[in-house]
């Protein structure tokens, strides 16, 4: 793989900049509106004109392959734009460079990647064949996108997700997981007065706290875990409602089955409390089989470009690339840059990571095109 083709650091570092520049919370439009604006003029000259798709209010950009390469199993690159930092967070912490570590929110997971995937591009030469996606709620579980998400996969050959690395190390196996809220229902009463007229929403909530996260299988990696609670108006009241959120997390999908059996058979245990539960299973595991095939392409491909050693790993978060291994399409994930801190006030990215992951996106890209249909693309399948 040659590295002739114009990577231009500078350019990267600049696009980040801007990008990082323009905040974009979770389904906030004007932020995103602002992301996509860049990522559209950026493309101009490597793909077609995007979609923008607005579903349940939230938009999400989307670029169709060529209609000469229609009917070619196509490439699908696949990234977020949407942060879990609040509106206001870069007045206290703006992108900085020091070195080759540049820092900012959101600069890590993902909007270096979506700079990369577009650098990719320009590295790669023909992209007909290439659709690219760029959703908007991806760290809330994909809501509304999760169609689109899928909907823009099938057909592909592949799906390349430009989440960030771990350590350097691509992501060939994530957990599943799913989303629940549990809301209580007890009856309000003078605390000091009579408090035996009450229902405690509260302790009704602390018996469903320790019966829920019972159901947790450390030994296979499940994990149920209470992470929201709400309860209680005044200290003198006895609580009427209640409510907690559970986030479950598991390997396989028989797992996430059993946790979702189990919850939906919880009963109160104070008298007179009632309980509902509501939420479900959100992404179904991606099982390293999705991801084997293009992981022995893209060593093959670093080894012939003597770009360093390939690594894989294992770990729990969930990303869209859930969506598309459940379909059967297969799928390499955490192609991004290297870099840490992914929710966290340190989040950073190596820039000395940025021209290696561009040559690596870029060689599978074309392997996956119709130029290399006959060739690498058998063995991605």
């Amino acid at each position: 793989m040659s590295r002739a083709g114009g990577f231009d650091l500078g350019r990267a570092v600049e696009r980040l900049r801007h990008l990082v520049g323009i905040e974009s919370p979770s389904g906030h439009a004007c932020g995103l509106g602002g992301c996509y604006e860049l990522l559209t003029e950026w493309s101009r000259d490597l793909l077609g004109p995007p979609q923008c798709v607005v579903e349940g209010g939230v938009p999400h950009l989307y670029w169709e392959e060529a209609p000469a390469a229609r009917g070619v199993p196509g490439v699908l690159l696949l990234g977020h734009a949407d942060t879990v930092w609040p509106l206001g967070t870069l007045e206290g912490w703006p992108f900085t460079t020091e070195g080759e570590r540049v820092s900012g929110p959101g600069v890590f997971d993902m909007k270096s990647g979506l700079v990369l995937a577009l650098e990719a591009l320009a590295l790669a030469g023909d992209t007909r064949h290439v659709r690219m996606l760029v959703t908007g709620d991806e760290e809330c579980g994909s809501l509304t996108s999760r169609g689109l998400v899928e909907e823009a996969a099938r057909g592909c050959a592949a799906v390349l997700v430009l989440e960030p690395s771990m350590d350097g190390a691509v992501k060939t196996a994530r957990k599943g997981g799913a989303i629940y809220r549990l809301d209580i229902r007890g009856h309000a009463a003078h605390a000091g007065l009579e408090p035996e007229k009450g229902v405690n929403a509260l302790v009704e909530l602390a018996h469903q706290v320790l019966a829920i996260t019972a159901l947790a299988d450390a030994d296979l990696g499940t994990s149920v875990t209470p992470t929201v609670g709400r309860a209680g108006t005044t200290t003198n009241t006895v609580p009427a409602d209640a409510h907690i959120n559970v986030d479950v997390r598991a390997w396989h999908r028989d797992e996430l089955e059993r946790v979702d059996a189990n919850l939906r058979v919880l009963t109160s245990r104070v008298p007179g409390a009632a309980v509902e539960l509501s939420g479900g299973i959100n992404r179904l595991p991606l099982e390293r089989s999705m991801s084997a095939g293009l992981l022995a392409v893209a060593r093959q491909l670093a080894e012939a470009g003597g770009l360093g050693e390939v690594g894989e790993a294992a770990v729990g978060g969930a990303s869209d690339g859930n969506f598309t291994a459940a379909l059967g399409i297969p799928t390499l994930d955490g192609l991004g840059p290297r870099g840490a801190g992914a929710h966290a006030r340190h989040e950073w990215a190596d820039t000395g990571s940025f021209e290696e992951r561009a040559l690596l996106v870029a060689g599978l890209v074309r392997s996956l095109g119709p130029q290399g249909a006959n060739g690498t693309d058998e063995q991605a399948r």
